[in-house]
């Protein structure tokens, strides 16, 4: 029998290190831009958090991350085995998820860490209108599956149809270029919102049944210490989402305008 020949491992392994080389996290113009887009999101969104009357302003966006939460705690349920009974959204800027069975262990902190990695996931589209038009569709069957568990819900269906209406909407401005800018603002909301509702929860407001104080009783340990892991998290997913879009995204406005109208085009 001959010999089998030998395989030089080096020979496929060096090109992929050459790749990721190549990427590195210098950063132009374009990414400066939105990562300057991004810090002024979380400025705008920390003040108008805390200032009297003005903070209505974010109120629809607000509904729609709680929106993410509750999808975030069907969604778990459903995975580990349980049965969605009803999502429903409250004026007052609250949330429930009524289920049957799943594993509490999961169930209940993604809510949390779910609205986080859906705020993570579209920040780094947000970084590039073919992925942010991606993004907008699979946030759009998210969307049926949420109003099909809220279906008897008015506030949800509400958010919903005004979510899917803004979206849509920006699909037609300067080819996708202003949905580009409204996915990087949902992400930045969701994926601070997390860390700010964890905080209204159980330092300022100390809500004894917060998901968090829930875990704690059930498995153990303090609901600020599960709180604050969660809270640690769910900023992981913010910066990892920054650094993914740094290192993937690269195209220039004017290349992904070109990229947008040939992806799906709206003018």
């Amino acid at each position: 029998m001959a010999p089998a020949p030998e395989v030089d491992f080096a020979e496929y392994v060096s090109p992929a290190f050459h790749h990721f080389e190549r990427r590195d996290l210098t950063v132009n113009r374009t990414q400066a831009i939105t990562v300057g887009v991004i810090g002024v999101y979380v400025v705008v969104i920390a003040l108008l958090w805390n200032i009297p009357y003005v903070k209505n302003v974010l109120w629809p966006f607000k509904m729609l991350t709680i929106a993410f939460h509750e999808f975030g705690h069907a969604l778990a349920a459903v995975l580990t085995g349980g049965k969605v009974e009803s999502i429903e959204l409250n004026p007052n800027e609250g949330g429930v998820t009524h289920m049957r069975g799943g594993k509490q262990f999961f169930t209940l902190p993604a809510g949390y860490l779910g609205s986080s990695l859906i705020g993570g996931l579209l920040v780094f589209c947000g970084f590039n209108i073919v992925a942010s038009k991606v993004a907008s569709i699979v946030l759009g069957v998210c969307f049926l599956l949420t109003l099909w568990w809220a279906r008897k819900d008015w506030l949800t269906i509400v958010t919903i149809i005004l979510a899917t209406g803004l979206l849509v909407g920006m699909w037609f401005v300067n080819s996708g270029l202003g949905l580009r800018f409204v996915v990087l603002f949902i992400g930045v909301m969701s994926s601070l919102y997390s860390v700010w509702d964890i905080a209204d929860d159980l330092i300022i407001h100390k809500i004894n049944s917060s998901d968090a104080s829930v875990f704690a009783k059930r498995y153990g340990g303090s609901s600020r210490c599960w709180g604050l892991i969660w809270a640690f998290v769910s900023i992981c997913f913010l910066a990892a989402a920054i650094v993914a879009g740094l290192a993937v995204f690269r195209q220039d406005f004017a290349q992904q305008k070109q990229d947008s109208d040939d992806f799906i085009p709206t003018r």
